[in-house]
Formats: C-alpha cells, structure tokens, sequence
C-alpha cells in the first residue's frame, strides 16, 4: 500500500474486537512513535502501555473512550524535556508527530487507533502514578476492528486542497 492509500484507509476506531494484540506488532508501533522526528531531537515524549485487565479497568475512569481496545496507549511528555519557546510548546508538537507515526503503522499492520482527547488528565496521573512534570495530552486506544466496524459518517468528507492551501510566491 503506498502511503496516500494508507492515509486514506486509516481513521478514528471507535468499535475494538477483544482480539489481543500481538508483542511483535505492538512493539512496531511503538519502535514508529520512537523513530518520528521531534524539536531539536529532544524526544520528549512519553508512551504508557496500558493492557492488562487491571490497567484497563483504571482507564475506563480516566476515560469514557476506550471502545472496548485490548490496549491502551497514553501519550505524555517531559516538560523539562521538551522545547518551550514563545512561538508554541513543542511537547504538544512532539508528542502529536509521535502519536501520528504510530497511528500509520497501526494501520499497516492491520491495527486500528483513536485520539482521544476526551481524558481527565488528573485520574490517569493518580491512577497510574505518572510524574507530575509529565503532561499527559491524550490516550491512543489500539487494536483490531470488531465485525461491526466503519469509519464515522463525515470520515471521507474533505474540503477542497484549494481552500486549505495556499501558494504564497
């Protein structure tokens, strides 16, 4: 598949079979979050793996939004890490390139994602007892497609290139 298929395949699973995902796959789409590019390689991101059924029982009060995954990422970063100019704070930046490498190979392996922004932060933390100079952004649910699985009504609805870009000469 090249990579506009790819991109065109892929959207946000809000359906997970109870399917458990493979050691080798999972540590693919971790080793593609690892390899993305990141402010002045700073690498500040964070990556919790949530999958046993304890885990996932203290994401569900973190989250409404876990769609019944077998596995769960929570994506952070070291504020101390990251790079913190006026212009924007790169942790966010970082962290967002990291969760998209991994949400393409999840999808070359024939694994499913969601961003979930829908999160209290302040659960998760307590929960899993994560350092509180890590900021976490959002949970990345991740696994295979149950049966009834498609992709949202307004998934393939996009403006035109022309109203989304410009060509300044």
């Amino acid at each position: 598949m090249d990579f506009l298929e790819l991109a065109t395949s892929r959207f946000s699973e809000r359906r997970f079979a109870d399917t458990p995902v493979e050691d080798e796959k999972l540590r693919r789409v971790l080793e593609a979050g690892r390899l993305a590019p990141t402010a002045e390689n700073k690498q500040p991101q964070r990556i919790y793996v949530v999958r046993g059924a304890e885990g996932l029982e203290k994401m569900d009060a973190g989250t409404r939004c876990r769609f019944g995954a077998p596995v769960v990422l929570i994506l952070a970063y070291d504020m101390t890490e990251a790079r913190h100019p006026d212009v924007c704070d790169f942790g966010v930046v970082d962290t967002s390139i990291v969760a998209t490498h991994m949400m393409l190979a999840a999808e070359e392996l024939g694994l499913h994602t969601c961003w979930v922004g829908l999160i209290d932060p302040s659960e998760l933390r307590r929960r899993f007892d994560i350092p509180k100079e890590q900021r976490i952004i959002s949970v990345m649910p991740l696994g295979y497609p149950s049966e009834r699985s498609r992709p949202a009504h307004l998934h393939a609805k996009r403006k035109p290139l022309e109203e989304t870009v410009s060509f300044l000469d």
